[in-house]
Order: C-alpha cells, then structure tokens, then sequence
C-alpha cells in the first residue's frame, strides 16, 4: 500500500522488492493496493500525469488538465485522499494532499531525490537510521503536532510539505511552492458546502465492492455510515459494526446506534460485535506490525485485529469507512475566542468565552485575560514563549485559550529529553510558516487534522495487511478545505459540539442524536486493560526509550503501576511513551525493506 519514485523519468531506477512500475518509461512505482490513475500525453514532449491514491478524478479529468498548465487546486479539486505526479523526461512535479492523509515523503539518493507515500520504504534504501529528535516530541508532545514541521521517523527523510508543488530535478535543490490558503469565501451555506463534500467523500468506491463502516453511536461514524447509505448502489446495504462490551448491550452509545440503524432499515445492517478479554486495550501491543510510525490504534490493537479480521471473513469487506477526523475537523479550539478578539468582536468573543467559562467550569475572567493575551501574540512569539518555559509548568502560555498549551515534562523523563524538546520548539519558531496570514484557531485545526491525518496512514497499512482499505471521509482535503473557508463570524462557537455537520446532515440524524452534546467514553475498558496486562507493559519500560537516555525506567515503571489501580496520571503521553517503545521493538524485529535494482522488460501495472 505505497507508492513511489524518484526525481527523473530514468528507467534504470531502483523500486522496493515485490512493486511494480506503473508504466515501462516510468520511475513511479505501487506497493500494495494503491489506487491509481494515469494519463500519458503522446503528442509533443510526453507527460505522464498520475494520481496516486483514493480520489474521484476520472480519465477524462487527466486527459483535460494534461493539456496545459497544471491547476494550483490538483490534490483538493476532487474528493479522496491522494497526491498528483506530473512526469516528463528530466522533472517530476508532485502536489501534496493539503490535509496530509496522503503524505509523501523524500530522500537523496544519488545526484537526485526518491520520494514515496512510505518513509520507511525510504528509510530501507538509504539504510537511515531512526531519528532520536523526532522520537522526543511523540512521547513527550503529542498535544503540539506543529513540532512534527518536515519530520519523518528516519534520519534523512522529510515530509514534503503539505498541500504545496514541489519540482524534483537531478542535482538540484527541491523547488517548493506553497499552493493551499484557506482564505474566508464568504460561501452562503458552509454547512450545505460541508454536506456536499462529505457525501462525496463517503460516496468513493462503494459500488466496488463490499464494504462496511463505523458505528459507534457518535455523530462522525453515524454521519458517515448514514452518507454511506444515501450513496451506495441501489443493490448493496451498508454493514455497520457496532464495538460492545461483552455482556454489556445497555450503553448509550450503542443506544445511539441502533437509532441510527431503525432510521433507514433497508439500507443499514447492523451487526453488534462484543468486546473479550483477550480484546482488551494494551493486550498484545508488541505484536503490532512495524509501520512508517507509530500507530494511534497501538493501546487498542488487538480489538482493531480482531474487528478487521472478522469483517473479512464474515462480511468479505474490502473497504472500511470510519468516523476518525470528525472530531479534529469539525470542533472549533477555544483559540479562536482570540481571533475574535483580534479582529474587534468584542461582543461575540464575550458571548463565546462565557460559553466556554461555563462549559469547562472557569472563571470567566480568566478566559477573557487569556484570549486578550493570546490576540496579541503571532505563532512565532507563541512557540518563543513556550520554549523559555518548557518544564516550569505554568508561563504565560498557560491556560486554555492559547495558540500551544504548555509543555511539562512527565516523571519517567529521561536526563536527554529537556534539552531535545527545547531545541525542537527553537527550530520550529525560527522557521518560516508557509500558512503566515491565517486566524489562529484556522491554523490550529490545520496542525491537529495533519497530524491525525498522517498518523492514520499507520493504521490503514495495518488494515491493508488484513486486505482491508481503510478509509477516513472527514479527513479528505476538499472537507477540510470546506470547514476552513467559513468566515469568522460565521463559525461555530467553542463551546457548541459540532453545530455545523448537525445542521449539514440535517433529518438525516435521528433527533436524539443530533441533540446530543458528548462524546461517548471508553475509560472502563482501559483501565480494565492496563491492570490486566501491567506484567507486559512493564517490561517495556527498560528498552530502546531508556537506552536513548529519553525515559527513566524506574520512575516509568512506578508510573505504569499507579496506572494500573487508577491512580490519576498524565495518560496521554504514558500511552504515547508505550506505543513508541512498541513500535520501536517492532521496527527491530522486522525484516529491513528490501530494494532491487531495475530488470530490462521487467513487468509493469
């Protein structure tokens, strides 16, 4: 499930073991099951135009833009998640998907540049090591994806930048031009504009084959799943899977659920799927295949293997649509009572921080200073503040109207973490911002949807393994691109749960659902899960993470115990630190990606 290349057209170019060249004068290469689109331009100088990935660009769309100059809006003008690849004899162009669901990273490689859908692939030719600064920031800052920048897991290898044209030529520096700015529209109907792009997103290859989805009884996996039941053939009916404890059909969520399900019964069948022990979260963590990172479903592992497995056997499903982005993309963070105040809306940036105030149980004082402060300051003075106090706990980047929250540093850090983090956050602020211009909370979501968005892929190569594609609707670009052009004021306000996708989906959604004003919680099983394998995840503690000086395997070892009998404990980066260390064990234990030199007549796709 990759794909690749290198900067010129060159044949005699090497491609992973077991790829295939898409076209005999071609670089580009496929791995897997990568959809794939091609158009070759034979009149004049030839031009291979490809798109690489789920999208729902057609061959006469290729053969129109092929023609001339290549539009700035190639990896958003469609739905789907995917890059676009110009190819002529001495200069291959790329345009990065703006939302990052489809990265593409790059390397040198002799006097020129391979690029690729997968770093490790990357990684496997220039034999590169992991990188030890970018492993600091995923166990440490998880909540602050704007210190990812260009960084992959391997030394050497970068993420080009999303939702930019990048030119590739042999022994010269890539030319990058940044092409996606979400600038306001002022489009009359955001939420008609949201449901437009999200039907079409859910709508991709559901006439191809079976196919399933998400149900949890939340607003994203049931808007999906009831989109999906709106775009499928008319012979097909959507089999959505409901995750349940065992024993345990009583839920809200599930509740939720079947509502969802009696609302278009000839068109949805729901199929419950109990939770077992030997399914609880942290069972089995080690097992995870190594993957381009580590993958968000590590904790949750064996449910995710089990869930996969068994709607292939029972279902025969061959694409699995999920609610995962819904939360990112649809949820305003609370930055934007700032931006408010920035642009002199006093009176909605009052009404919306004493929405906040009520909702998160603050003093409304305090919000209020807080958004003031935080207008004031650009990213740059933002990331220069919170790395003079990293570590101290409280600075004037505290609070929960901000551009970053702070960082402090948790026990089991080890001696070499501080000053990695540090220095991170010092690179990060002196680097120039490709999205200069952008509200504060527009920046925001765009940090946090790429982050999920890239991570995902990890887990879509796990479910590849398994013969399933995995698909995320709310992360395709031309969604995101939706949500991120309303204008200002027209926003919705942070402290109301996703009022637009409930206006956009509308009758759609039985009323109980709509109305509601949570998410649902899985803490219970968690919990259940750390104690029952607190044997395994100690042993996890004296490994490649403490051997970098990045953790200390005592004070890790106590905090994993406190864990266990529910003591409170910063979660977020102990499940972080674990799945790291997981991941890091599977990257050892993994054969090295072999790469293999280029066959005359050798066969193409």
């Amino acid at each position: 499930m990759a794909f690749g290349g290198f900067s010129s057209s060159a044949t005699g170019t090497p491609r992973p073991l077991g790829a295939t060249r898409v076209h005999p004068q071609s670089s580009v290469w496929l791995d897997g099951m990568t959809p794939t689109q091609l158009f070759v331009q034979e009149s004049g100088p030839v031009h291979r135009l490809f798109v690489l990935g789920v999208s729902g660009a057609r061959q006469a769309d290729l053969k129109a833009l092929a023609a001339g100059p290549l539009p700035a809006d190639l990896a958003w003008r469609w739905p789907g998640a995917y890059a676009v690849v110009s190819e002529t004899e001495h200069e291959t162009v790329i345009f990065t998907d703006p939302a990052a669901a489809q990265p593409v990273y790059i390397t040198r490689s002799g006097s020129g540049w391979a690029w690729s859908s997968s770093a490790r692939l990357l990684a496997g030719l220039k034999r590169a090591p992991v990188d030890t600064q970018r492993l600091v920031t995923a166990v440490f800052t998880p909540l602050l994806p704007v210190l990812v920048a260009n960084r992959s897991y391997f030394s050497g290898v970068e993420q080009l930048p999303p939702g930019a044209r990048i030119r590739l030529a042999p022994c010269a520096a890539p030319q990058i031009t940044n092409l996606w700015l979400p600038q306001p529209d002022g489009a009359p109907d955001p939420s008609g504009r949201l449901r437009v792009e999200l039907e079409k997103a859910v709508g991709l290859g559901l006439g191809d084959g079976p196919f399933s989805t998400d149900l949890s009884g939340g607003l994203d996996s049931s808007s999906v799943t009831l989109l999906a039941a709106r775009r499928a053939p008319d012979d097909m009916r959507v089999t959505a899977v409901t995750v349940h404890p065992d024993g345990d059909k009583s839920g809200a969520d599930l509740r939720f659920a079947r509502l969802v399900a009696e609302s278009m019964p000839d068109r949805i069948e729901h199929h419950l799927l109990a939770t077992k022990n030997e399914h609880l979260p942290y069972t089995g963590i080690t097992d995870v295949p190594a993957a381009d990172e580590p993958a968000p479903s590590t904790m949750a592992w064996a449910g995710l293997l089990r869930q996969l497995e068994w709607m292939a056997e029972n279902f025969e499903t061959r694409l699995h649509l999920t609610g995962d982005g819904g939360d990112s993309v649809c949820s305003q963070p609370p930055v934007h009572i700032a931006d408010l105040v920035r642009h002199r809306q006093i009176r909605a940036a009052v009404d919306q921080a004493a929405g906040w105030a009520r909702l998160r149980h603050l003093p409304l004082s305090n919000v209020l200073r807080q958004a003031v402060a935080t207008a004031r300051l650009s990213r740059a003075d933002a990331l220069e503040a919170l790395a003079a106090h990293i570590g101290q706990g409280s600075s004037s980047v505290a609070g929960t109207v901000h551009w970053f929250p702070p960082v402090t540093l948790p026990a089991w850090a080890g001696g070499e973490a501080l000053p990695l983090v540090r220095g991170e956050v010092e690179r990060v602020a002196a680097a120039t911002d490709p999205l200069r211009g952008l509200d504060a909370g527009v920046r925001t979501v765009i940090d946090e949807v790429r982050e999920v968005a890239r991570t995902a892929q990890a887990d879509a190569a796990l479910a590849a393994d398994v013969g399933i594609q995995l698909r995320n609707p709310f992360l395709d670009a031309s969604v995101l691109d939706a949500v991120l052009r309303v204008p200002l004021e027209a926003r919705p306000p942070v402290y109301a749960y996703k009022p637009h996708l409930v206006r956009a989906m509308g009758r759609l959604l039985p009323g109980p659902l709509a109305a509601r004003s949570t998410k649902g919680s899985f803490n219970a099983d968690f919990y259940t899960g750390r104690r029952e394998n607190l044997s395994a995840l100690l042993g996890l503690a004296d490994g490649f993470l403490a051997a970098l000086g990045l953790v200390e395997p005592r004070a890790l070892r106590r905090v994993l115990k406190q864990a266990a009998v529910g003591m409170p404990v910063p979660m977020g980066i102990l499940d972080r630190t674990l799945a790291v260390e997981s991941w890091l064990r599977a990257l050892d234990r993994a054969p090295e990606p072999r790469w293999v030199e280029a066959q005359e007549g050798e066969d193409h796709g």
